[in-house]
Parts: structure tokens; C-alpha cells; sequence
């Protein structure tokens, strides 16, 4: 069972999410807040696995919610979602920057809701399709936080694997383009974040657009494609 907590300043949002996914067989509501503060304390108390998180909020909005979720040691395997009505770049790469693994907007359909909680349970990012590209891009523009040089220490595979979580890949899509298993994939990613001390799998994404692993492909459908140079 996944465990979920919601927090939105709307009462009328809260509840329609914990109806959808208390329908849901794999997922429960274990938590709601109405503000980022009480967002942290019910997080706290609980130790959900997954976080649904509004960004605008009176008070401690969303980002600063988020960063402090992420920053507590006992709550390291808490994964926050940013839901919001606002897919801007700076929403976004805020939201990534604090720590969330994952970014939609609130008129998501049930369906594809449901699936990111659990694509994101299972260890992945998720980022909405509409807004990959664009935050991409924004990222690659910002000025980067990390050496570059540390790729040299990446194997030809790992810097392959980077390559394929820089597209929005999952551990399953990768295994089954590269021919190995979801397990394989697992472990290499772990090594990867620990080679390039990386926090999660959203950090990988910006590492390998930043170092030129991911290339932009065609803007009109919001995908990316691996470089000629991810392997070099």
C-alpha cells in the first residue's frame, strides 16, 4: 500500500483528491494539511511515501515545505510531488531545487495521477510531459552546481543509463531498451547518484541535460533525445 498525504490550502481540493485515491486499491490518504507547516508536522507524524504538495499556500508555502521534508534525515524516504495549478519554469525548478521528485499540474487525469504516485514510490522522478522540455532547457541555462569532470568517473554504461534517466525514463523502460533488468538498472542508478552525490533521480535529469548527455530534441512535443556524446 502506498502511503500519501495531501497539502492544499483548498478544503475542496483535498477532498476530491483523498476520494479519488482512497478508491484506489494500492494507495491511501494517511494525511491532509491545509499549509506548509502543518505539511511538515503530518508528515512527520506519519512517514508517508509519497507527498502531494500545493505550492501556494498562506504561510510556509510548498517549496519551503518541501526543502524542509527533504532536509530531515528521518524522513529520507519521503518523496514530494508538486501538484499546482502554475507550470511555470520558476515553479518548477524551484520545486526540483527543494527537492521534489515530481511536478503536475492539477488538471492531471485521475489515471495518469494515480500512476505517478506510483511511478515515484517505486524510486523514479516524474516530471508532467507538458512541462519536461521547457524546465529542461531553463535548467541548462541556470548556472550549474556541479563539476562536470565528476562524469569521467561514470563507466561507458552508467553514462549511458544518466542518458536515459535525463530523457523521463523509468527503471523498467530503461531495462527494457538497454536489455537488461529493472534490477540492473536500480543498482546503477544508485551508483550513479552516489559517483555524482546527487540527491535523487529529478537531480540526475538536470545533470545530464547541464552536461550535455541530453540534447533538446524537437521542442513541439516536449521530448529529449541522448546526445552523440553520452558515451564518450
Amino acid at each position: 500500500m502506498i502511503r500519501v498525504v495531501l497539502v492544499d490550502d483548498q478544503e475542496l481540493v483535498r477532498e476530491g483528491l483523498q476520494v479519488l485515491l482512497d478508491r484506489t486499491d494500492d494507495i491511501a490518504v494517511v494525511g491532509t494539511a491545509a499549509d506548509g507547516d502543518a505539511g511538515v508536522r503530518v508528515v512527520s507524524e506519519t512517514s508517508p511515501d509519497v507527498v502531494l504538495m500545493d505550492i501556494r499556500m498562506p504561510g510556509t508555502d510548498g517549496i519551503a515545505a518541501t526543502r524542509r521534508i527533504v532536509g530531515d534525515p528521518a524522513l529520507s524516504d519521503v518523496r514530494v510531488v508538486v501538484l499546482t495549478t502554475f507550470d511555470t519554469d520558476d515553479n518548477v525548478l524551484a520545486a526540483i531545487r527543494a527537492g521534489a521528485v515530481g511536478f503536475l499540474v492539477k488538471n492531471t487525469a485521475p489515471d495518469d495521477l494515480r500512476a505517478a504516485i506510483r511511478t515515484v514510490a517505486g524510486g523514479d522522478a516524474m516530471l508532467s510531459p507538458t512541462v519536461t522540455h521547457r524546465v529542461m532547457e531553463a535548467a541548462a541555462r541556470s548556472p550549474a552546481t556541479l563539476d562536470t569532470g565528476q562524469l569521467d568517473g561514470l563507466t561507458a554504461r552508467e553514462r549511458e543509463i544518466l542518458a536515459e534517466v535525463g530523457l523521463g525514463l523509468s527503471n523498467d523502460e530503461i531495462g527494457s531498451k538497454l536489455v537488461i533488468s529493472p534490477a540492473t538498472v536500480r543498482t546503477h542508478v544508485t551508483r550513479i547518484l552516489a559517483k555524482l552525490a546527487a540527491r535523487d533521480r529529478a537531480n540526475l535529469v538536470a545533470v545530464a541535460f547541464r552536461t550535455g548527455l541530453v540534447d533538446p530534441a524537437d521542442p513541439r512535443d516536449g521530448r529529449m533525445s541522448p546526445s552523440s556524446n553520452r558515451t564518450a
